[in-house]
């Protein structure tokens, strides 16, 4: 009797339970009563395995086989896509005074124009990250972009401030759309031995966005257009960006392309055994919902080092924020330059920004490669990405006090603008270093500490700004910048601290992947079995960056 059972079990184990993803009977026979039990497994498997569908060697359906040529414009509209989202955060911080006379409210809820935005990154993440995983990269940026234009049309045409704060925190919250899935689409594409360089090209985006922000809506403010024009710009520019997008963006995603691929291939041939990873996933809502929303806040606070990493880097990014309301004190108030020229002043900023990108790329990358080359086959310690956050972080110090003490209205505007060069060169060089560091030492894990991270500093970004004001009047800009600088002072050793005792903190870490010898088995983020040969095959290939 269980032999003659056997052939239908396997037929419906193997070709009929798609819905379960589960090849093992719902009432399995005790091995003790079924002696063919074990045969049938092993053979069932070798089975499903030569109908598994994978990139062939030299595969035109593998991203990272395309063109360089066809690469790198993905890599530019990647950027593009995170500098437009960026951009519409800091743009209306210029437009404050005509919105206050537009609809009366006071200076406090003009800030939140900005906080509401950048709020809207703490929920974003939490939803775009997974779905780009289970749907792909290009529909839900394709459909998540196409909301978030629409949004910019609601801001245009707001009558009253509770329509414009709700539409800027929608907007922000399908803009972070991007902000998740752009570093995902860098991942894709590229291999190990380039995407440094394109990681490093990628990082300018979030900061190159928020320094040309004010910028643009100085300038539009000084011509007087009305501050619907702000938002129809945005519009229009959020458009643009949707129609490359629709047109020019392909799936990136290796295992959404080849779920399709077998999906294709179950049409063409008729055949339903052929499959692809994707189709094997059965996660239940309930672990879904743990690993999404639960796992990066019990990561943030189990693990002591992404704690303290997360604040160095949420504290860097709120200041960054907390710029668009000190500026305005110091530039148009203290030497009284008109919404134009003192978006100007951001500049410095964004300049700064650029030419920390060209040394990373012309010295520190080389750098790792040649460590690379010395620690091989084994992979680079994570510690030593950390050298270029202690060179950054006394830097970034620095340039709070350069700002904060020539802010007097009597010395040269030029003197508090060029700290703004320190200041863009140093949080480029902290992000770098401390954003590689936690994906090199969590590794299967890393999506998920990259998601705590950035709903953590959105959360800082959001609030900053909010107590701007008061900090720089009650203070005055000397005083606000010096209690900011004591502060970034007082965060010089984390990664001092990291570099010497990284290596024991990862030993006792719960998700940090633990170095093992070859053939040994290790666990990965999903809690499955793979062995060492697979992990070095996936350390080689990277890990996935889903958000910068």
């Amino acid at each position: 009797m269980a032999e003659a059972a056997s052939p239908s079990r396997k037929s419906s184990t193997a070709f009929g339970s798609h819905a379960s993803h589960s090849f093992v009977d719902e009432h399995p026979l005790p091995e003790a009563q079924d002696p063919k039990r074990l045969y049938d497994e092993e053979a069932e498997e070798q089975d499903l395995s030569a109908f598994e569908v994978r990139f062939d060697p030299g595969d035109p359906e593998n991203p990272q086989n395309w063109s360089r040529a066809r690469r790198w414009y993905l890599t530019a509209l990647a950027g593009l896509l995170v500098l437009n989202a960026t951009f519409a955060s800091s743009v209306p911080s210029e437009m404050l005074g005509p919105l206050m006379e537009q609809f009366g409210f006071s200076l406090e809820v003009g800030a939140l124009l900005i906080s509401l935005f950048v709020a809207g990154y703490c929920v974003g993440p939490l939803v775009w990250g997974p779905l780009s995983e289970q749907y792909g990269r290009r529909v839900i940026g394709v459909i998540s972009f196409l909301m978030y234009t629409g949004f910019q049309v609601g801001c245009a045409l707001s009558p009253n401030t509770a329509s414009i704060l709700i539409f800027r925190f929608l907007g922000g919250t399908f803009a972070a759309s991007p902000m998740t899935n752009s570093g995902g689409i860098i991942s894709d594409i590229w291999d190990a031995g380039t995407r440094g360089t394109a990681l490093a090209l990628f990082t300018l985006a979030p900061f190159a966005g928020p320094s040309l922000g004010p910028t643009v809506g100085g300038f539009m403010a000084t011509a007087g257009v009305s501050w619907r024009w702000v938002f129809w710009l945005l519009t229009m520019f959020a458009g643009a960006c949707e129609v490359l997008m629709f047109f020019t963006l392909p799936e990136t995603y290796a295992p959404v392309i080849l779920a399709k691929k077998a999906a294709r291939r179950r049409k063409e041939t008729g055949d339903p055994r052929w499959w692809a990873p994707l189709d094997k996933q059965a996660v239940g809502l309930r672990q879904r919902l743990e690993k999404i929303l639960g796992r990066p806040f019990k990561m943030m606070f189990m693990e002591p080092m992404l704690l303290a990493i997360n604040l160095y880097m949420s504290f860097v990014y709120g200041c960054m924020y907390l710029l668009f309301e000190a500026y305005p004190i110091v530039f148009s108030q203290g030497h009284g330059l008109n919404p134009g020229l003192s978006g100007l002043t951001f500049l410095p900023i964004f300049i700064g920004g650029t030419l920390s990108c060209a040394v990373y790329v012309c010295y520190w990358n080389p750098l790792y490669e040649r460590l690379a080359k010395q620690y091989a086959p084994d992979p680079v310690p994570p510690e030593f990405r950390l050298d270029i956050c202690i060179w950054g972080a006394p830097g970034f110090a620095i340039a709070f006090f350069w700002f904060g003490w020539t802010s007097y209205p009597s010395v040269s505007l030029w003197a508090p603008m060029m700290s703004g060069l320190l200041m863009g060169f140093t949080i480029v060089w902290l992000f770098l270093g401390l954003i590689n560091y936690i994906i090199d030492a969590y590794l299967f894990a890393a999506a998920s500490a990259l998601a705590a991270n950035t709903v953590l500093r959105s959360i800082f970004g959001a609030g900053f700004p909010l107590f701007a004001n008061q900090m720089f009047d009650t203070l005055d800009p000397r005083w606000a910048s010096t209690l900011l600088g004591c502060i970034s002072i007082l965060m010089i050793p984390i990664p001092l601290v990291l570099k010497r005792y990284g290596p024991a903190l990862r030993k006792r870490s719960k998700f940090a992947p633990e170095r093992k010898t070859r053939k040994e088995v290790i666990v990965d983020d999903d809690h499955s079995s793979v062995d060492e040969e697979e992990r070095a095959r996936e350390e080689k290939k990277g890990p996935k960056i889903e958000a910068v």
